[in-house]
Parts: structure tokens; sequence; C-alpha cells
């Protein structure tokens, strides 16, 4: 039988990590037992995120980084501004015609839109490493966006995410009314717009919570959970960070999808029905006894593994940094497992989020020192793996 060793970041076993002091002050077990996809928690003055995001932040984004759509959406009285009214062409050398137009977001921006800066897991390095900790610690991916709102506006009406989100309060005051599901843990099929009448008959009545956010401030909705805000005298800058959580559905999706993969080694399912069938009632007996068995036996954790790496990017790596590490190294150099990799060694096959490695037994154990996520030096694991491991982009120089 194969062993299997999997990486576990710093913060995601052990220790206290930002879900605790940074957005809830509850340990994990805590949160997990009493809010975790149960119910909206508000938590006051959890933090200071300045060193997240802030007003300068936006403006950067917007102006001098060049983005293109769909990094930046806009929104105004629940509607989305089609994406040719707020980008343009790149000018001289960029050969782009689809970069963000400051002026015209400026225009849209004075006229009461909203600004939503999206993914900022990919374009802000403070937000996508809180973001990429705050996923190592739930188990569940991490999308981060940034409502920019005008005072005493809304962007979008009562509705309903797919996925639980937490608010963090940056600058400015939002007021939120939040209301209890009308479908509770919707699926990532399922928008609220499936459900608009139903949504919008809830929001009639008494809020579950009628509160102001202030910088500093926590808000956790789980998915299903109605909400809509509004800016009050101030323009309003607030985080949210989607927890894309896994679901017992998606595990019987994978499974089935395992199943019927095992079914095509079947020679009597790829078999022709009798000719003369009008339908399938004579041969489902046969298909249910074969699909049952199959999904018995069928082992769905490889493709569970698989589709949960392709969800997420392992932590940033630099080419000239690594280049620099590879032709410097040394017995002396200082090396360590890049973060976020998804990193699991079963057998003698390392599996990670770029792409995978065999090696031979007398490695193994160096391998396995690697993935517990300490500074390690290339004696200490031998110079000529830490040299593979590098080029590969599983282990970044320490000082990364």
């Amino acid at each position: 039988m194969s062993t299997l060793t999997e990486l576990q970041d710093a913060g995601a076993t052990g220790g206290v990590g930002v879900l605790e002091t940074r957005l809830t002050g509850l340990s994990q077990e805590e949160f997990a037992r009493d809010v975790w996809a149960r119910t909206a928690l508000l938590t006051r003055r959890a933090d200071d995120f300045s060193d997240l995001f802030s007003a300068d932040a936006v403006d950067e984004l917007i102006s001098r980084r060049g983005l293109r759509t769909p990094f930046l959406r806009v929104a105004k009285n629940g509607s989305t501004l089609p994406e040719s009214s707020f980008t343009s062409s790149g000018g001289v050398g960029a050969t782009i015609s689809d970069q963000l137009d400051d002026t015209a977001l400026w225009r849209a921006f004075s006229g009461g839109a909203t600004l939503v800066l999206q993914a900022l897991q990919r374009t802000w390095g403070p937000v996508a490493d809180f973001g990429a900790r705050l996923s190592t610690e739930l188990g569940h991916p991490v999308q981060a966006n940034a409502y920019i709102t005008p005072p005493q506006n809304r962007g979008f009406e009562d509705h309903y995410d797919v996925h639980d989100v937490f608010v963090l309060q940056i600058d400015g005051t939002k007021r939120w009314l939040v209301h209890e599901p009308v479908h509770p843990d919707p699926l990532r099929d399922q928008p609220w717009t499936d459900r608009r009448s139903a949504v919008a008959e809830a929001a009639k009545g008494k809020a579950y919570i009628d509160t102001v956010l202030e910088p500093g401030d926590v808000l956790y909705l789980p998915r299903g959970w109605l909400h809509a805000a509004q800016a009050q005298g101030e323009v309003s800058i607030h985080l949210t960070l989607g927890i894309h959580s896994w679901t017992r559905y998606e595990l019987a999706e994978q499974l089935a999808r395992s199943a019927l993969a095992m079914l095509r080694d079947d020679p009597q399912m790829r078999s022709s029905l009798p000719l003369g069938v009008d339908g399938p009632d004579g041969e489902m007996d046969i298909v249910r006894e074969h699909l049952v068995a199959a999904i018995t036996k069928a082992d769905s954790a490889p493709l569970f593994h698989r589709t949960r790496r392709g969800q997420e990017r392992p932590a940033p790596l630099g080419p000239l940094a690594q280049l620099k590490a590879v032709d410097g190294l040394g017995p002396d150099s200082r090396v360590r497992l890049r973060q976020a990799l998804g990193a699991r060694l079963e057998g003698s096959r390392l599996d990670t989020r770029v792409g995978w490695l065999d090696f031979p037994a007398a490695d193994l154990p160096a391998v396995t020192r690697m993935l517990d996520g300490e500074v390690r030096t290339a004696g200490d694991l031998g110079v000529g793996l830490v040299e593979r491991l590098l080029r590969a982009g599983v282990l970044v120089p320490a000082e990364q």
C-alpha cells in the first residue's frame, strides 16, 4: 500500500490564524461549531485592515496597473454597465483594446456607479497573501473583490451569493441589511436570479441584521443569505473575501464521474441495446446494477485532489530570483517549499499545482522533510535534489 504525505502550510493545523486574530475573534473550532455555514456573524473592530487595502490602492490599480476586464466591473442601481463603456485602447506599444479607461471610470463613479475590483488575489499582493492564509485555514478556495461605492449609493439590489463571504470594511461606512435565506446553501448553478421574486419578497421583511459597518468591522455571511448595502455620507470601500465552499453534492459529482469512467471498461455496458427497443425501461435494471457496483468500487479521491489543485494558483514565483538561487546554489543555500502548491506525496510521486515529479527511494526522506514547509539548507536536503526542485518551481529561495 502506498503512503501519502500532504503539505500542511503554516497555520493550517496549529497555532492561531487570521480567522481568529483578524476576522472573528473565534478559534477555528468555535467558528466551525457555531457559525460556519450556519448563521451570519458581525464582529465589531475586528482589526485594522489598512495594511491590506486602501483608497490609494484603488487609484493605483485603476490608473497605473494597466488592468483589463474582467478585473473590474461597474454597477449602478442593480445593473452592470457594459465593458465598452469603461475600457479603451492601451496606447502605443500595448496593442490592447480593453484596458481600463480611468477617465471613463471617474465619470461613472462621480455619477453614482460602484466600482468592483475583482480577483484581487491575482493583482494586489497584500490581499493575495491574506487570502492564501485564510484559504489554508479553511480548506476552501478564497477569492477577493473590492467594492468602492460613492456616498449615498448602492451598486446592487437585494441578492444572495453562491459562496460564503467575509466583508471587511476598509474605509467609510456602509449600511447593511441582511435577511435569512429563501434557498439555503445554494449550489454554484443556483443563482439568486432564479428566485428573484422570493428574494424581493423576503427583503421586505424584518432584517436579521440592520447595521452600519465602520472601518475595521467584519461581517460573515453564509452562502444564500440575502443582503444589500448602501454607502453613507462618504465613499465606502470594503473587501469581500468569497469562500468557494466544497459541498457534498460536488463530491457526489466526482464520485459519479469516477464510476462512469470505470464503466467504459465494462464490455456489457459498451454493448448496443437490442434491436427494436422502444425505450430504456427493459435495460435500466442492468444499468443500475452495474452503476451501483461501480460507485461502490470507485475512488474519487484522485479526481477530488486534481480538481481542488486546479481551482487555485501557487504562491508567486520570481523568475530572476529563482535563476539567481539556481546559479548560486551551494550547501548553505536556504530554501523552502513554495506555498499554496497543494503538494501531496503518494508513494514516490509528488503531485503539485505545477506538475508532478517521481523520486528514487533514496530521495524520499528528504522530500518528506521538505513538505513540512520549514526553511532548509541545500546541504540538508541534498544539493542535487534542491536544484531539481528549484528548477521545477517547487522550492524557492527562503528570502522570497
